[in-house]
Order: structure tokens, then sequence, then C-alpha cells
């Protein structure tokens, strides 16, 4: 067939369409009708153009985050799609992505810009080598809904599938830790006849990566309802800030202003001192102290000291009441929720700052003495919630017992909140878990909190497969989880310990590790706030093949089996032949008895569940688009928000049609010949599809 019939006959199946679309009043029959009309369109390379489907109302962005200074990201979700806008300031290429571990080998990236009026975008992706220049990915994915810059800035809007099913170079958007990977330059790549050439100096225009929970919802603003509000600021005073790669563990006591009734905290967020303290400061926590008497009312006088933690203080402060780890920018409690404070009863809070320097690049400051006095900001109101908030800790305690060997890819440790303990502390309705915090230290890769109810494991409370050190956040869950009296409650810790040479210890610096899961949730108990587990004296000495130790030594020392008689605990732990021994080692953890540290329980065993959970397969198998091929295109339904374009006065270029931003996405050949011949077979299998389609 000839071109020109090709066309007269396109020109007869489009106008029957339309005539279709006239009689019929249906609105979602009109909107299948002009993605399909888009469809044949785009595929035609020239008879509809993109731009003009878009639909110009105001979307509503959920979060707002500046990558850098030059790099704003606003981002909502709507089921199962996130659509993302890019605010950069440059003239030149934008790149936005995600790797699993903040490098750029493997990075799954979407690159554009704007050049001559036009918006060229492409879904990439960086091969394992690393190489610095994003390749075209074969499946395009990221679906460009709008671009344009003006005199100072590049603003690009795109959306993508949660899951795209490309898992060959797409990342799945989820409750992970995300590494949101970002790149820019002044210039936009050469225009070649076919394809853009190469991006200008892809070495230079990557960036640091940011950790960030993209389906994360909880708002850092205070609602304009809480008139009663009130600011309570807790701050260290002139703490010497510790040398090297050194920690420091610092508490400091704080007595309440006297409060006539109930208050609710309602948000927290942290107060940094200086531009230093960032790179210090790795975690706050607040802490109740029901303590009363002259020794308690003289520390709230001190400046603070030097601790081991705040259970090293015999002041009885074990209730959490806050807690800040580094890369959280705070929290905000849920509208039916308020953490309650009365001064009649707790007076006194400690305060607990944990201060480490990982950066070495950070040395040559510390060649003064520096001093920092950050703490936390409380805001707190009388306009009291329908509920009391809580927080339990469920996890590993911080002791040496918690062995973590060297040169293993995967270690699994588990801390375990007992039947025993739920049953006697949780109200006989349950408890509502509505935000939790994942903690590890460097090694940390995968937490999860399982819930197990008497043999059957349910669906994880909440979990990250990617964990950073550096961003360990409250997370808001969709919806609260119910927790019964008699659960099993396990937070899971896997780590990666195949860098270090030498064994890692359970404790509370970030050069050992640790395995703790923090819950808020309602109503509030006062009877269980920490519900760890640690494995049992005779599980740690089966796991490194020692049968006793001798009584009465220091330091500790091996009596049996004689080949081992004389040898210290120390030695042992040092020298134990890990590469060999170190599934014996792993068996006998996991399995073998453990002591938990609640109010009530004994010695327990690892309970044989019947029944575990299971991820379900969402996926199924899809042709991969090649770049010559049309993607489906899917009509735009996110609306424009006046307040967050880049500037007043901001000249849009026109959209680019859908089959000018694939004919610039790498494809060899894309010339008119080829769209016809696809184009051809392309019409008459989805106009063959039309009726069961439209029926749909």
């Amino acid at each position: 067939m000839a071109p020109s019939q090709r066309y007269s006959s396109l020109s007869l199946s489009l106008s029957s369409l339309s005539s279709l679309i006239t009689h019929l009043k249906t609105g979602l029959f009109i909107r299948k009708c002009l993605v399909l009309l888009a469809f044949v369109g785009s595929s035609s390379g020239a008879l509809l153009s993109y731009g003009s489907l878009e639909y110009d109302a105001a979307i509503q962005w959920d979060h707002v985050v500046d990558l850098n200074e030059d790099f704003r990201l606003h981002w909502t979700i709507i089921n199962q799609d996130i659509t993302f806008e890019l605010q950069v300031r440059t003239l030149g290429y934008v790149g936005f992505g995600f790797s699993k571990d903040g490098k750029i080998a493997g990075a799954d990236m979407a690159v554009g810009w704007v050049e001559g009026g036009h918006t060229f975008f492409q879904d990439r992706y960086v091969d394992l080598k690393g190489s610095p220049e994003p390749h075209i990915d074969p499946s395009q994915d990221y679906i460009l809904i709008k671009g344009y810059e003006n005199s100072t800035h590049t603003l690009l809007r795109f959306r993508r599938k949660l899951d795209t099913c490309d898992h060959d170079h797409d990342m799945i958007i989820n409750n992970n830790t995300m590494r949101v990977m970002f790149m820019y330059n002044d210039e936009d790549p050469p225009r070649g006849l076919v394809t853009p050439g190469p991006l200008p100096n892809p070495e230079e225009a990557w960036r640091t990566y940011k950790s960030v929970l993209l389906l994360q919802k909880s708002p850092l603003y205070l609602p304009h309802y809480e008139p009663s509000a009130r600011v309570l600021e807790l701050r260290n005073q002139e703490v010497e800030l510790p040398y090297g790669d050194d920690s420091l563990l610092w508490c400091k006591l704080f007595k309440l202003d006297k409060l006539d009734k109930k208050h609710h905290i309602v948000k927290y967020e942290p107060i940094f001192d200086s531009s230093w303290s960032y790179h210090y400061l790795q975690q706050i926590t607040l802490y109740e102290c029901p303590t009363i008497g002259s020794e308690i009312e003289k520390l709230s006088r001190d400046v603070g000291h030097m601790c081991m933690g705040a259970s090293s203080l015999p002041l009885g402060c074990n209730a959490i009441v806050a807690s800040w780890t580094r890369g959280s920018e705070g929290f905000v409690f849920p509208s039916e929720v308020g953490y309650p404070i009365e001064s009649q009863h707790v007076k006194y809070f400690l305060m607990e700052t944990h201060y480490s320097n990982l950066q070495a690049t950070f040395e040559p400051y510390q060649m003064r003495r520096m001093t920092d006095s950050s703490g936390l900001k409380i805001v707190f109101t009388q306009d009291l919630r329908p509920h009391d908030a809580g927080v339990l800790s469920i996890g590993m305690d911080p002791n040496w017992r918690h062995i973590i060997p060297p040169g293993q890819k995967r270690v699994v440790s588990l801390g375990q909140c007992l039947e025993d303990c739920t049953g006697a502390a949780f109200p006989s309705q349950g408890i509502n878990i509505f935000a939790v915090m994942m903690r590890s230290h460097q090694i940390g890769k995968e937490i999860k909190l399982r819930q197990i109810r008497q043999a059957e494991e349910l669906f994880p409370i909440a979990y990250d497969n990617n964990v950073d050190a550096n961003y360990q956040d409250f997370r808001r869950l969709a919806h609260p989880v119910r927790s019964l009296p008699g659960d099993r409650l396990v937070a899971e810790c896997i780590y990666d310990s195949s860098s270090r040479k030498a064994i890692t210890l359970g404790g509370l610096t970030m050069k050992e590790e640790t395995c703790t899961v923090l819950t808020l949730y309602y109503p509030r108990q006062k009877r269980l706030t920490t519900c760890h587990s640690l494995p049992s004296l005779p599980t740690v000495l089966h796991s490194l093949g020692i049968e006793q130790l001798a009584t009465n030594s220091n330091p500790v020392v091996i009596s049996s089996p004689p080949q081992l008689a004389g040898m210290t605990l120390e030695t042992r732990l040092l020298s134990y032949d890990w590469e060999n021994q170190f599934g014996k080692f792993q068996e006998a953890t996991l399995h073998g008895t453990f002591k938990p540290i609640c109010s009530g329980a004994h010695n327990e065993v690892v309970p044989n569940i019947t029944k575990t959970y299971k991820e379900p397969r969402r996926c199924k198998p899809k042709r991969l688009f090649v770049t010559e091929t049309i993607p489906q295109l899917e009509l735009p339904v996110l609306r424009d928000t006046e307040s967050n374009h880049i500037g007043e006065g901001s000249v849009r270029s026109s959209r680019s049609s859908f089959i000018e931003t694939l004919a610039l996405s790498g494809s060899e050949s894309s010339s008119s010949r080829h769209r016809l011949a696809f184009f051809g077979l392309h019409v008459i299998s989805m106009l063959s599809l039309v009726p069961l389609w439209l029926a749909s």
C-alpha cells in the first residue's frame, strides 16, 4: 500500500472514531478514545501533538525536597503512579533517578533538556561498569508530561509506575530508603540528524546522592488549627566535640516547667547549633525520668556529662519521648495522636546525644577546639488529641553478645519481643502501631519488623531492604497495624560485614552495631517501654565451640574443651575461624536460646513458625519496547499548581510531540519510511481491538 493510501485509510478510521465520540456521552468512552487517538497520532509521527493532550488544572504536590541549592524535587503519588517535577537552576540537561547504594553504577535515570522550544526526554540507565553517561533504556517507562525553561531554570515533569516491571534497568519505588541520584550541566547535548550527541561533561554533572523516603507521608508543618501550641527548646551547653573518629555519648537533664494540666507533644525537630554540628550529630533521644529527689534536682542544674547511654544512669529514665537520627528533619504526629506530658507525673527529661564524626574530610576543621549546643525543639499543646502515644523499643540489647562475624555478605540477627511481654503489657484490644524507625549502624543493610501470632507469621509491620546509616527516620505507616497481647514481635537485621577483618560487637557507638526498631503506637501503656533480647551465654559459647569457662577468672578464661583451655574469651573471639565456621555460628545464634529483656520473661527458644510470610509476585512478563517502537501513551491526569512554578513570567516552550521525544531518544533509525511501515501494522491491529477495548 502506498503512503498516501495509508494516510487515506487512517483519515477514514479517525473520522469513524470521531463520529462515535460525538454520539456517545460517556466520559470514560471519550477518555479511552482520546488515548487511542493519541497512540495512533503519535505513531504516525505528525498527526497529533503530545502536548495538546495535557490537562491544565492544578496538581497538589504531596512532597517537596531540595536535593541541593540548585535542584528542587516535587512528587506526588496516585494509586500505583508517581509524578515528579524537577526545578533545576540550569539551562542545560538534567538527570534524575535512583541507585541501590548511592553509586552511579547501575543507576536508573531519566534525562531531559529543553532546546529551541522543544523538550527532549529519555528513560536511561548506567551500566554496571559505572560509565558516567547513562545509556538509553530499551524499555521507555518514564513518561514526559511537560518541560520548559526560563532565563535561569529548567523544569521537567514526568511520571512512571512505582514498579515498571523493567527489573533489568528500573528500580522499584517502595518503602525502602531510596538513594536519589541527580545530575545537571549548563550545556545541552549537541543536536544530531536523528539522535542527540553525547551528554556534555557527564563526569562533572553528577552530584552526591540524597536518601529519601518517597512513600513517607508525614508533613513537617503544624496544622493551622493549633493556636495553643508552645515551644520548648532543650539544648546542650558547650559540649566539647570528640577528636578524629572517636564517639561521645553526652547526657543532660532538664527540669520541666510546671504544667497545670496534661498536654500533648505534636511535633519535634532538631536544633543545629553550628555549621559543623551536622557532621557530628548522629542521634538524639529524649527520655522521661519519673525519679524525684535532691540528686536528680542537682543534676538538672549541671551542664551535663559523659555517659554510656541513659540506662547507665540510676535514674529510671527508660521511657522514650522523642528520638531523632541523622538525616531526619523531625516528626509530626498525626492529628488524632499526641505524646502526653504532665509535670505532676514526670518532672524531668534526660537528653542523650551521640556525637561521632564519620567524615574524614572534616578533619581539618578540628585544628581548633569545637563545642556544640545542639538539641531538640519540642512543640506541645493543651488541645488534646483523642489518643495518647507511646514508644516501644524492639530489638537486640546493645551488648557484646550481639556478635557479627567479619568477611560475611549476610549476617542475620534477631531481637525478640516475647509473647509473655506483650501479653502482660498490652491492653486487651491491643496497640495500634502507626510509625516506626528502623536503626542499624554502618554495616546494616536490611531491617524488618516481623509479627507472629501463635504459629503464623503475618505481613511485616515494616521493612527496609536498603538501609542507609546516614538516614534513619520515623516513617508513618499507610495504616496503623494492630498488635494483640500474646503477639511476638521480632526485629530482624541483616548486615554485610564483607569489608571488615575483625568482629563487630553490639553497642551504642557507631563503631559497634545495633538492631533496633522504635515503634510509635496508641493507646499508650506504661508497663513495657523496652522489649529486647540477647543470645543466651550458653548459646554464644556453643557457637564459638566453648564448653565451659573458668570461674572467677579475670580476664575470662576458657577451661574446656582441652584444646582451648587457658585461652581467653577475647582471644577466641578474635582468632576464631569465621570463614569456615560461620554457618555453625549462624545456626546456633538463630535457633539457640536467648535472654529476653522485659519484665516477667525467662530464657526462651525461637518458636516453630508453621506459616511464613512471602512477598507476592506482582509483575507479569512483558515485551520490552525497542527504541523504534512507540510505547503506549497515557493521558496526563495531574494538574499544574501555579505557586510551584519556577518563577513569575516563565515562558513555556511548546510541548514536544511524543514522536519527537522518541526520535531523539537514541534510536539509530527513525526515518519517516520506517515510521510509516511500523504505523501501518499498528493501526490495523489497534483498530481491530477497538470494539472490545471501548466496551471494557
